[in-house]
């Protein structure tokens, strides 16, 4: 049967001793503020420490010295905490509050969550920031297959097997940034009486590195983007303005002056995986932004289209609608998720390592080479600080502007692509296989290889020599009869 401790009682503090003969010290710290019981400090004096009582007896001292300067940690609360209470308090956006918490439950919680604030020093600091430039999985070096999705699949070459990646320094130092706000709250609070944050030592920032498309890829982008005239005009809105993909998604024909060659942008779409929601802009700026003639006409023609398609389902756009939509009214915006990844696949299909943001990195650098101040730069951009994040991002390019001298920024966009017809743009690119049969069979038309009064033939001996199916056949014949070149008994009909 284990020896009961012996214990000699002191004002505040006691030294109890062990069954392993080891010396524990306990000092009375006051109530916990978290849980609200009673705090008591603890250190415990091996057995094997010479002179153990003498070194227990001037640890006791040290702890009530503590407690009477105020300078130890009152509470016993674990980080997890902390940074809870931190957040719930914390004013933040929604969006950004959202990204904290992802941010905590993957890499905070994980590692460090069970810590207790007091306990936080440098060495811990050290050993998590190395633990994160080692693998953002934080794995524990054990070989394993990284899936695609948690959700029950079949693997392909997307579920490859784990290899180490550090976590991004931007990623590191935003952690950085939630631990020191919720210690300065702490020490606020009373939970400690020193911030550790100081002490730890996070990667250096990144340095910023736009990369913007060329004039070559911006024109190819939107020669592509073009072939729908509402998502081509929402590419060229984007390089001229240099909005941010909600800003755009959000904007509405009330904040857009056709007149005056304006726009007003302050809403912004955010989304968090499902979950969309209008919200202020970024940096809670309204701006509003002088446009071009060429923008103006394309904004003007984009309306048009928009009226039309209404007016042809019975119905009209709204006061509040959107400038971009898939509703017949604009009613509902578009989703700032979906816009990426079809910009995305846009690039992809022309070989264009670039994404939708390095839109707006044109704008700005094409401002700067026209020789436009920072400050308005930063002002088209919605940049905070006037101007500081602008010089900060674009130091090289506003080196460069500073050599050489430019016209205007709509002086600088690629030409805007030439408007075809549909049938137009099915005769020189068609894509569905429909419309390439379409496409041959109208050239064989006009070419005189079937001439006036010629009888096509049969449904299903066209499929055998297309080798498609005979529905693919009858939409081929159906934009034959659209473009006036077949009758309805299937023959050909003089070129108009």
């Amino acid at each position: 049967m284990a020896k009961a401790p012996k214990r000699r009682q002191r004002a505040r503090g006691y030294v109890e001793e062990l069954p392993s003969g080891a010396l524990r010290v306990v000092v009375y710290a006051g109530i916990d503020p978290v849980t609200k019981r009673r705090h008591y400090l603890r250190e415990t004096i091996p057995a094997n420490t010479p002179k153990a009582a003498e070194e227990a007896e001037r640890a006791v001292r040290r702890l009530q010295t503590q407690v009477d300067e105020r300078r130890q940690p009152r509470t016993n609360a674990s980080l997890s905490q902390l940074i809870e209470r931190h957040l719930e308090l914390a004013e933040l956006d929604e969006t950004t509050r959202r990204t904290y918490r992802g941010y905590v439950r993957n890499h905070i919680e994980p590692l460090i969550g069970h810590v207790k604030v007091g306990a936080v020093d440098a060495d811990v600091l050290d050993s998590y920031y190395a633990e994160l430039r080692r693998c953002r999985h934080h794995c524990d070096r054990r070989p394993f297959t990284e899936h695609r999705t948690k959700t029950q699949h079949e693997c392909d070459q997307r579920c490859r097997p784990h290899e180490c990646r550090p976590l991004g320094a931007s990623t590191v130092r935003q952690i950085h940034f939630i631990l020191s706000g919720a210690f300065r709250q702490a020490v606020r609070w009373k939970w400690v009486s020193v911030n550790p944050m100081p002490t730890g030592k996070p990667p250096s920032a990144p340095k910023p590195n736009p990369r913007p498309p060329t004039a070559d890829e911006a024109a190819r982008i939107l020669g592509e983007a073009f072939s729908d005239p509402a998502w081509g005009t929402f590419v060229w809105l984007a390089m001229v303005t240099g909005a941010r993909r909600g800003e755009l998604c959000g904007l509405r024909w009330s904040k857009v002056g056709l007149d005056q060659g304006t726009i007003v942008i302050d809403t912004s779409v955010a989304q968090n995986s499902s979950k969309k929601w209008l919200k202020d802009t970024k940096t809670h700026q309204h701006r509003r932004l002088t446009l071009d003639t060429e923008t103006v006409t394309l904004l003007r023609k984009h309306r048009e289209i928009c009226d039309e398609n209404a007016a042809k389902l019975e119905t009209k756009l709204g006061l509040d609608a959107f400038v971009f939509s898939l509703a017949p009214d604009n009613s509902e915006h578009l989703v700032p998720d979906s816009v990426s990844q079809r910009y995305s696949k846009l690039a992809a299909r022309l070989g264009i390592d670039t994404h939708l943001h390095n839109l707006r990195h044109y704008s700005a650098t094409e401002l700067i080479a026209a020789g436009v101040d920072i400050r308005t730069v930063a002002g088209r951009l919605g940049h905070g600080g006037g101007g500081t994040t602008t010089l900060r991002v674009y130091t090289a390019f506003v080196s460069e502007a500073d050599q050489r001298a430019a016209t205007a920024l709509f002086d600088r966009l690629p030409s805007r692509p030439e408007q075809l017809s549909e049938r137009e743009r099915i005769q020189r690119s068609p894509r569905a296989p429909y419309e390439m049969i379409a496409a041959k069979l109208s050239a064989a038309i006009e070419s005189g290889l079937l001439p006036e009064g010629t009888s096509l033939p049969p449904t299903k001996q066209l499929a055998e020599q297309h080798a498609v199916s005979e529905g693919t056949i009858r939409r081929a014949l159906g934009l034959l009869r659209a473009w006036n070149l077949l009758d309805d008994s299937r023959q050909t009909k003089p070129i108009q």
